[in-house]
C-alpha cells in the first residue's frame, strides 16, 4: 500500500504523468514487499511552490507513505535517487530544488476497513 503523491510547480500532460507513474512503479520495488500493483500515485502540477524564498525555478515536494513499521534506509535512498531522477528527466526539476518526505505507518484504511 504505497502512495507517492507529487506535487509540481510545472504544468504536467497526461504522457508526462503516465511516465511519471511508470518509473515510480520501478522504483518501489525498492521497498521490501512493495510493487506496482499496489502503488496509488496522486499527482498536483501548476502549484505555487517557494524553495529559497523564491519561485522563479521549478519546484517539486513528494510524499512518499507505505504501510509497515519501518523501511530500511537503504531502499529510501535508492527512492530518493529514482524519483529525483524521473521529475529532473520527465518534467526538469531540479534535484537540488526537491523535497521528498518519507512515512511508513501501521494504520492505513482499505476496501472498507483497516489492515
Amino acid at each position: 500500500m504505497p502512495v507517492i503523491h507529487t506535487h509540481v510547480s510545472v504544468k504536467t500532460t497526461p504522457e508526462q504523468r503516465e511516465a511519471l507513474k511508470a518509473a515510480y512503479g520501478k522504483a518501489i520495488t525498492a521497498v521490501p514487499g512493495k510493487s506496482e500493483g499496489w502503488l496509488m500515485c496522486p499527482f498536483e502540477d501548476d502549484m505555487p511552490i517557494y524553495f529559497a524564498g523564491g519561485d522563479d525555478k521549478p519546484a517539486a515536494y513528494v510524499e512518499v507513505n507505505v504501510f509497515g513499521r519501518s523501511v530500511p534506509s537503504g531502499a529510501w535512498e535508492k527512492l530518493t535517487e529514482q524519483i529525483m531522477d524521473a521529475l529532473n528527466g520527465e518534467l526538469g526539476i531540479p534535484k537540488d530544488r526537491t523535497y521528498i518526505r518519507y512515512t511508513a505507518t501501521t494504520d492505513w484504511g482499505w476496501n472498507g476497513g483497516n489492515f
